[in-house]
């Protein structure tokens, strides 16, 4: 089922697929020049936050979390990339050190792309440049968007709103009309979410005794997905 017309998905999720498809055959062939592909396992970090970067990933299969420690090594996760996004840019771009981290949610290949191609590529696509301008722009509205929810959302608001997101996410692949499983730890649905792990334990058996989900080990399945907009509380 599509969100279109029931909840504004665009104000919690961005994307970066579309970004590469604007360039020239030629100029993809340049930035994948010297590109190397990488296999991580659940869990293996790709980069970590504060490290000098050397490049940009693309996301090949698999997914990715990208997340801020605090001192006591506590994660909140920020962002999900999907099979054919970008991520590490941020850190190139702005010629600073990796702002935040990421690790493989789930066994993921990304391809890693060396800095000076990207900022080739990029001077020399005017819509490539664009595209990223206006991909990085939204970005900034729904994190802006994410600090609202963490200031001003309860507990189950949060959870739902991560799960709607999370759907969208799990949907891209290989959504043909079904419900798509999202398959993720409860930990890592605490640290998308903003809440405790044991908050999310006992809400998603309210949710389940209400027949918005079931859950099959780690993963979980959206029944109700109008039931479970209605708890976000989104407006």
């Amino acid at each position: 089922m599509s969100l279109s017309g029931i909840f504004p998905i665009e104000r919690w999720n961005f994307t970066t697929q579309s970004i590469l498809n604007v360039l020239s055959e030629h100029d993809y062939a340049r930035l994948c020049s010297n590109q190397s592909d990488h296999l991580y396992q659940k869990g293996d970090v790709i980069f970590r936050e504060g490290t000098v970067p050397s490049g940009i990933f693309i996301v090949k299969s698999g997914k990715v979390k990208k997340y801020k420690s605090d001192r006591n090594g506590k994660e909140q996760i920020i962002y999900v990339a999907n099979e054919g996004e970008l991520i590490g840019y941020h850190a190139v771009l702005s010629e600073e050190r990796y702002p935040d981290s990421a690790a493989a949610l789930e066994k993921s290949q990304l391809s890693f792309i060396p800095k000076e191609d990207f900022v080739d590529v990029l001077q020399r696509s005017p819509q490539f440049t664009q595209r990223l301008l206006k991909a990085l722009s939204h970005e900034f509205t729904v994190f802006v968007n994410g600090i609202s929810v963490f200031a001003q959302r309860t507990a189950q608001e949060r959870l739902a709103i991560a799960l709607i997101v999370l759907r969208e996410k799990f949907k891209d692949v290989n959504f043909n009309g079904a419900e798509p499983a999202l398959n993720i730890s409860r930990a890592d649905l605490a640290n998308m979410a903003g809440i405790a792990e044991d908050n999310v334990i006992r809400l998603l058996k309210d949710f389940k005794t209400e027949g918005i989900l079931e859950t099959d080990g780690r993963k979980i399945l959206i029944r109700d997905i109008r039931l479970l907009i209605k708890k976000s509380n989104y407006r």
